[in-house]
């Protein structure tokens, strides 16, 4: 992950620099998310995930009415993550909220605990900045052949305490959901640029 922590380091200046935060409180904030996201448990659910989530955000953002609040959300959508529970998401946004009270509006932070609470269940909207979101969150099953095999892999890893049969079953069940759902990605840029891809990636690992 080491490749991945000067990006991680850039992206938050920029992030920080639009807040227009004072150096300690850019600094606190970074240790904190760095901290996080660098935890012993996470393989996937990583820096190297914020990046890329982040690096698809800099490529679409044009097409956002909110930007700053989708930059917040990828930033805060992971910062709680436990493999062994159920409300990562809500303990996410529970964080997000507590970070964020003195900083923005409370209007502006309901609107981004809801949508990192929507990147639990990911299920359709018509609000086109969270369905962007939702799609850059999805945007790694579009990875080229090699990165979504390491994608799997880190998978795996984080699911390494569940039994061997049980986590095949279960992740077939993941991966066949994610094929099966039409369209898979919610914005036309997404659906043009990434749906057959992911759809390739999908089919090839189920070996369908």
């Amino acid at each position: 992950m080491v490749q991945y922590t000067k990006q991680f380091q850039d992206y938050w200046a920029l992030t920080a620099k639009q807040l227009s935060l004072d150096d300690d409180t850019t600094q606190n904030f970074y240790a904190s998310l760095y901290g996080a996201y660098s935890e012993v448990q996470r393989h996937y659910h990583s820096i190297q995930h914020i990046v890329e989530c982040l690096e698809h955000f800099h490529q679409i953002k044009t097409h956002l009415d909110d930007t700053l609040s989708v930059e917040l959300a990828i930033w805060f959508h992971d910062v709680i993550y436990n493999p062994q529970a159920h409300d990562n998401e809500q303990q996410s946004a529970d964080y997000m909220q507590r970070m964020l009270e003195n900083v923005l509006g409370a209007e502006q932070i309901a609107k981004i605990y809801a949508w990192v609470l929507a990147t639990k269940t990911h299920a359709p909207t018509a609000d086109t900045d969270l369905a962007y979101l939702l799609d850059i969150d999805l945007a790694i099953l579009a990875s080229d052949p090699m990165r979504f095999a390491e994608y799997e892999c880190q998978i795996q890893q984080e699911y390494a305490w569940v039994e061997p049969v049980l986590y095949v079953q279960k992740r077939q069940q993941v991966l066949r959901h994610f094929l099966e759902t039409q369209p898979l990605y919610q914005t036309p840029f997404f659906q043009k640029c990434y749906e057959r891809l992911a759809k390739q990636n999908l089919a090839q690992t189920l070996g369908v």
